[in-house]
């Protein structure tokens, strides 16, 4: 008789395959406040473009895996949701780490001013880059490096 294959570690083999390495970003949690470089296209031009926030949610997975960050801006309040293995994040650098005791912070849309304020620590240059992708921009610059070096 032959023996069924489990569905599950199909789908984890095939998973691997899609996504060969995962990007490694600092450590970073709920309550923290963190720059993420979002990669914008407009038209043929793409540029970087800082999302500056504070964490209010996470949800760890290797695919699935997401976070909320929320800002403040003009007197209104914006949440963006990531994806953590998005090829769009460029880097992540961590503002400052948040003293909190839960895991979801929704209740910080409701308030507002000084009530919204998180008791947190100052951390100066913990960021991480997203490993390069082979790209034709790639080519380029190494063939410009090589033609100064010359």
């Amino acid at each position: 008789m032959k023996r069924r294959l489990d569905p599950t570690a199909l789908l984890n083999k095939a998973n691997k395959k899609l996504h060969p390495k995962e990007f490694k970003f600092p450590e970073f949690s709920v309550g923290d406040t963190i720059k993420v470089h979002v990669k914008v296209a407009e038209g043929e031009k793409v540029r970087v473009q800082i999302f500056e926030g504070l964490v209010i949610a996470k949800r760890n997975g290797s695919l699935g895996g997401r976070f909320v960050v929320r800002k403040i801006s003009y007197g209104i309040g914006v949440e963006r949701i990531f994806q953590s293995n998005s090829p769009v994040i460029e880097k992540i650098t961590i503002v400052a780490k948040g003293n909190v005791r839960r895991s979801k912070l929704y209740y910080l849309r409701e308030l507002s001013g000084r009530s919204a304020r998180i008791k947190s620590d100052q951390v100066f240059g913990s960021e991480t880059e997203a490993p390069p992708t082979s790209d034709v921009s790639d080519a380029a610059e190494t063939a410009t490096a090589k033609a100064l070096q010359a």
